[in-house]
């Protein structure tokens, strides 16, 4: 019996990973249409004015590249989720554990509380982010590359393993982790905020409806205290996101604007992106 524990802790994780990923490849997908529209407005610069609005961006994006169009990069998204959910399983106990014997090297007496677990979180979500993110990048310029007006593809990528060697051969290793930099940054007001905000809300929700304890308040609460407070932590760390997206396709001629900006870094994308186009730039999508 003892040996066939190990075996079905496996294929717990193995069913939970391939659930999860299914489940995400679904939700995914079903709103990859908008993901694009919020990239392509990420790094569309002054001139994005076809993708500037939610409607007119999609109506322009299915007369000008169809049905296809809609779903560009959606599968170098949809490959990252069992990766990235792995990688982030494994890390996250280690992770958990290491910062709490750095701790208890302070504090003897100190427990693995949620701060510790949030940290933990925090440190396993990196790794994951960091070890899945070529996929990342290659799915950035999958997704705002656009057809020559012949409707050729001529000098773009073909797909997922033909960006990968043509990123690999042109502009080398380093290319892959353009843009890390503010993802990880990002990382750190996001999950706090998200977090701090989550806790407050649902200690105001738990006073407002009288209840002894956060734990006695119902699903649609819970719901609504995480939407807002998902929703502020996305907000704050957006500018990242969108240094991300340019970073990632700085440069790069085929990225469908020719003209586009060069940057040397993050201080760099966040200095010209504001000096250019105004501080509203960094929320664009």
């Amino acid at each position: 019996h003892a040996s066939s524990a190990p075996e079905l802790t496996f294929t717990a994780i193995a069913k939970s990973l391939l659930a999860g990923g299914v489940a995400g490849g679904v939700s995914r997908t079903a709103v990859a249409p908008l993901e694009r529209l919020k990239i392509l407005q990420q790094v569309a610069g002054k001139d994005g004015g076809a993708y500037r609005g939610v409607v007119s961006g999609l109506s322009y994006m299915w007369r000008t590249e169809g049905m296809k169009g809609f779903f560009k990069g959606n599968g170098a998204n949809c490959v990252r989720i069992v990766p990235n959910s792995a990688v982030k399983f494994l890390c996250y106990d280690h992770m958990s554990h290491a910062i709490l014997r750095a701790r208890q090297t302070v504090d003897e007496t100190a427990e693995m509380d949620v701060l510790t677990r949030l940290a933990g979180g925090a440190g396993a979500g990196i790794i994951a982010m960091s070890a899945t993110y070529p996929l990342d990048m290659v799915r950035g310029r999958l997704t705002v590359q656009k057809a020559a007006a012949d409707g050729s593809m001529n000098g773009q990528y073909r797909g997922i393993a033909h960006a990968f060697s043509v990123i690999l051969q042109k502009e080398g290793m380093g290319a892959f982790y353009k843009g890390w930099t503010p993802s990880v940054i990002g990382v750190i007001p996001y999950v706090g905020l998200n977090f701090a905000i989550y806790e407050t809300l649902k200690d105001v929700a738990t006073t407002m409806q009288g209840l002894n304890s956060p734990k006695d308040l119902d699903v649609a609460s819970g719901l609504a205290c995480g939407g807002v407070a998902g929703a502020v932590g996305q907000t704050v760390a957006y500018p990242f996101d969108v240094c991300r997206r340019r970073l990632q396709v700085s440069g790069w001629v085929q990225a469908g604007a020719t003209s586009g900006p060069v940057y040397t870094g993050m201080m760099d994308c966040f200095r010209q992106t504001v000096r250019n186009e105004g501080f509203g730039a960094l929320f664009h999508g």
